[in-house]
């Protein structure tokens, strides 16, 4: 494992919550909305290109990893990350120490999307 500083945040991301809304013709629908606005290392796992319904579409594994805080490590699959005009949906969350320092988030964003 790479030892994480500080000085490897070098990216901005917003988490994103999701939140009961409705629409306007008063249907329930779900929205994102800000959760949190922090600094995250990005390392991008890997891309894979999924077969779905005769479409063709490449996802991209992404791997952020921030600093921990009460806050944060509320995150879970249920959320999404927002980063340079694309949304990542988590796939999973895990401390990175036994003392809360780092947290990585594993996320997964269609490629097509930016």
């Amino acid at each position: 494992m790479v030892e994480v500083t500080a000085a490897m945040l070098d990216q901005r991301i917003t988490i994103l919550i999701p939140e009961a809304a409705v629409n306007i013709y008063n249907e329930p629908v779900e929205t994102l909305t800000s959760y949190a606005v922090v600094w995250a290392m990005r390392h991008d796992a890997s891309t894979r290109e999924a077969m779905r319904a005769r479409e063709i579409g490449a996802e991209i594994d992404t791997r952020f990893t921030v600093r921990w805080s009460e806050r944060i490590a509320a995150v879970d699959a249920r959320f999404a990350i927002q980063h340079r005009g694309r949304t990542y949906n988590i796939t999973g969350v895990r401390r990175l120490d036994d003392d809360n320092h780092w947290l990585e988030i594993d996320a997964v964003a269609r490629a097509d999307d930016a």
